[in-house]
């Protein structure tokens, strides 16, 4: 099939499955879309064991296999999705929450590598520096996923502020810990970065500093070019260029791209919608902005579901995945509560903001899409199988349950 088809594809089956959601299960809409797309990809397996001879199976699972998952997310929405995320987060709100986002997405990321890493290998076998790697990618929280849940949950503004800022930023961060232990764990992969540690921390700066100097300076640049016009059709596309030309660039100097485009973002939502753009052009960049992110997550949630065709489910690979489903919760949990107990003697919380920001860190496509662009190994069969059990638990029960949960204890008056 062709790029075009497969888009139309995409988009035509996203909006079918978003109506039937609409109009039967009524769940939130990118939820709804990934469960639909998850039981029709059930019950496409189900008819090819009933009538084997059909290959309806083989035919769907050939047409799924041939989008490159990894690569559409990783080098093509993901940074439209990571700056629209981060154009509605401000930073005067960020900035009273920098300390716990920055520790979370920090010291958080690393210490949930290592205990999902050492967790996974004590429970399959499996080489540490290569379970140190699966940590890496199922340890950052999906800003695609938990932003979506965001606007359905109607959180305390300072609560919402921590959790969407470290979301953004773990990601980014995130990814770049994935590239550093993949070169140290598979020397000879696609991705490898070989070197030492002395190597690794070098590559983690540039990665990461890189990134967040690019993001600031074509922010900065794009809003010195704003600042000059009034035309609110020209500075849309302004904004999108910035999004895709940015985030390609970011991949051609090998600094990381969704860094740069979280801090492009943040940076035009802030300082460039106050002081470079009209009342009028605020409204429709934020509505443009707001619909892109609307389409993008459901086209990724309908791949998501259908992405079940590309793991090979065993035995033993699900009741791995089962137990690592646990293996993550508790692991995200050392990354909320350590942060949050360094900082208490200095600061007050939000009530509730230990379990919140647990239950609430979802993973979605990232942790799917890192997992499938691992170099190919005896090991990667049973990773992407975990990863994608986790994935789905995390979208459908934490999802679905976490505005509940909020609610229940996060009820109090809104504290910084």
């Amino acid at each position: 099939m062709t790029f075009l088809q497969i888009a139309s594809l995409l988009i035509v089956l996203a909006g079918a499955f978003g109506a039937i959601n609409y109009l039967f299960l009524k769940l939130p809409s990118a939820i709804g879309i990934l469960v639909v797309s998850l039981l029709a990809s059930l019950a496409v397996m189900g008819v090819d064991v009933v009538a084997p001879g059909l290959g309806i199976a083989d035919q769907v699972r050939s047409v799924v296999t041939s989008i490159d998952f990894s690569d559409t997310l990783l080098e093509g929405m993901l940074g439209l999705l990571l700056f629209a995320g981060a154009l509605h987060v401000k930073v005067s709100d960020l900035r009273q929450q920098w300390r716990v986002v920055l520790l979370m997405a920090t010291m958080g990321v690393a210490l949930s590598t290592v205990i999902v890493g050492v967790g996974f290998s004590w429970i399959t076998g499996m080489p540490l520096m290569i379970a140190l790697v699966f940590g890496s990618l199922i340890s950052p929280t999906d800003p695609v996923a938990v932003l979506g849940v965001l606007r359905e949950a109607n959180l305390q503004k300072s609560l919402e502020t921590k959790i969407a800022g470290e979301s953004l930023f773990n990601d980014g961060v995130g990814y770049v810990v994935f590239l550093v232990l993949v070169g140290i764990a598979f020397p000879t992969g696609h991705d490898a970065h070989g070197g030492g540690m002395m190597d690794a921390a070098k590559l983690f700066v540039q990665e990461a500093g890189g990134g967040a100097l690019l993001g600031i300076v074509l922010g900065w640049l794009t809003f010195r070019v704003m600042r000059l016009i009034d035309d609110y059709s020209l500075e849309v596309l302004i904004t999108l260029g910035l999004a895709f030309g940015g985030y390609e660039l970011a991949v051609a100097l090998h600094i990381s791209a969704p860094i740069m485009a979280v801090c492009a973002g943040l940076f035009i939502g802030d300082v460039g919608a106050k002081h470079g753009m009209s009342e009028q052009t605020r409204e429709y960049v934020d509505a443009f902005w707001k619909l892109i992110d609307e389409i993008l997550n459901a086209v990724l949630f309908l791949m998501i579901g259908f992405e079940v065709f590309a793991v090979a489910f065993t035995g033993d690979a699900v009741m791995a995945g089962v137990m690592a489903i646990a293996l993550a919760l508790v692991a995200r949990l050392a990354a909320v509560a350590v942060p949050v107990l360094i900082l208490k003697p200095f600061r007050t919380f939000s009530n509730g903001i230990i379990p919140i920001m647990t239950w609430g860190g979802l993973k979605g496509g990232i942790s799917v899409a890192l997992a499938l662009s691992l170099p190919d190994s005896e090991w990667k069969p049973l990773i992407l199988t975990a990863t994608y059990i986790i994935v789905i638990f995390s979208i459908i029960v934490q999802g679905l349950t976490v505005a509940k949960l909020a609610n229940k204890v996060g009820r109090e008056p809104d504290l910084v």
